[in-house]
């Protein structure tokens, strides 16, 4: 029995159909490829600043309720951050997810607060807002949560 080597392939020869992909077809592609990523970075950029956004409105959240807590319970406002930790209401003061550093704007109490006879001398933190003066997707500055 013969075996006819014409119908099998010869990697020596190349045929017309398998000479790969035109300069125009690989130009097409890649367009389209740049295209479609023009349109998912800026999603993706705005998609990660309100998740940040989120994770700052539920850290002053809790933030400021451990500060009424410690009030309440101490019968005085805390002097800082670190008296939030120390006395066991928070692990560790949380990371400012805008900034991405530990330091927030404390503000303390003045004159127009309304604190115990005793605590009026002392004072203290009762309020804290992000260190951040840029402006969030609401028009809102981040320092005005």
């Amino acid at each position: 029995m013969k075996i006819n080597r014409s119908r099998f392939h010869d990697p020596s020869r190349r045929s017309r159909n398998s000479r790969g992909f035109t300069l125009i077809e690989l130009m097409i592609v890649v367009s389209i490829l740049l295209i479609l990523i023009s349109i998912a970075v800026p999603q993706y950029r705005s998609s990660v600043k309100r998740a940040r956004e989120s994770v700052l409105r539920q850290d002053l959240f809790t933030m400021r309720s451990v500060i009424s807590q410690y009030t309440l319970d101490k019968q005085k406002m805390p002097q800082s951050g670190d008296d939030l930790v120390q006395a066991g209401y928070l692990k560790q003061i949380p990371t400012d997810p805008i900034t991405s550093q530990s330091n927030w704007n404390w503000h303390t109490a003045d004159e127009g607060t309304i604190m115990s006879p005793d605590e009026q001398d002392q004072g203290g933190v009762d309020d804290v807002y992000s260190s951040s003066n840029d402006i969030g997707t609401d028009g809102v500055a981040y320092s005005q949560y």
